[in-house]
């Protein structure tokens, strides 16, 4: 009856600190400081995002865009400015449209929207939070965060070029698709990709990066699951009381 009794709280306190249960507190902790830091250092974070589509837009494109830049201003109805944000990203265009009321005068303009990279940045405090909450040594934490977080501004880009085309020759109407035809575009290929860059990279990515970066950890992970009912199969129940 002593051995059963001791044996219990044993086993309690291994499941309590367990790997997989540490992994789970730590990530619980360190989550919500990295998406607090990564909000926080908004334009810092978006401008190697920016760079990378400005020069994929300027240098594959230039018939549809003539400018990308960093930072635009957030308007109200009345068109006054409220604040001025510097994650977001503004494009410059030569498609234009008419923007004159229907039955008003034609008044001509060229598409100049506004596209928020954040909405494809989600990743990367995801993976940083996991990788920070992994347990694993200090050096080896850096050396993934130096590797998936290009990787992360890559996919983060090819979500901000698939928005940068779709407003353009898609949400345009018939004159952002003859400026497509021009450039040898596919609406069906913008879509695609446009769909496949906002649903699935910014939560794909950094699990995939993750599950790489810490096979040995998950390894162990799995390890401990098929052992543990193992372990729980020796406690040995109390001996009846009739002897």
């Amino acid at each position: 009856m002593d051995a059963d009794v001791q044996e219990r709280p044993h086993l309690g306190g291994l499941m309590a600190f367990s790997p997989l249960r540490r992994f789970l507190v730590a990530a619980l902790l360190w989550l919500p400081f990295a998406f607090f830091a990564w909000f926080f250092f908004a334009g810092p974070m978006v401008w190697p995002v920016i760079a990378l589509v400005r020069f994929v837009l300027l240098t594959a494109w230039p018939q549809l865009f003539t400018a990308v830049s960093q930072g635009a201003d957030l308007l109200d109805a009345q068109g006054r400015m409220l604040e001025h944000l510097p994650y977001l990203m503004q494009l410059s265009t030569s498609i234009m449209v008419d923007v004159a009321e229907p039955g008003a005068a034609p008044r001509f303009g060229m598409i100049e929207p506004t596209v928020n990279p954040m909405v494809y940045g989600y990743a990367l405090p995801l993976f940083a939070g996991l990788v920070l909450a992994t347990p694993v040594l200090a050096r080896r934490r850096l050396a993934q965060l130096a590797v998936g977080i290009p990787l992360i501004w890559i996919a983060q880009a090819f979500g901000v070029i698939g928005e940068s085309l779709k407003i353009v020759v898609i949400d345009a109407g018939p004159v952002g698709a003859e400026a497509a035809a021009r450039a040898g575009l596919s609406l069906n290929l913008i879509a695609l990709c446009y769909q496949f860059g906002y649903l699935i990279l910014p939560s794909l990515v950094p699990a995939v990066l993750w599950i790489v970066c810490n096979r040995a950890f998950i390894e162990l992970l799995i390890r401990r699951e098929h052992m543990e009912p193992v372990a729980a199969s020796r406690v040995e129940a109390p001996p009846d009381g009739d002897g």
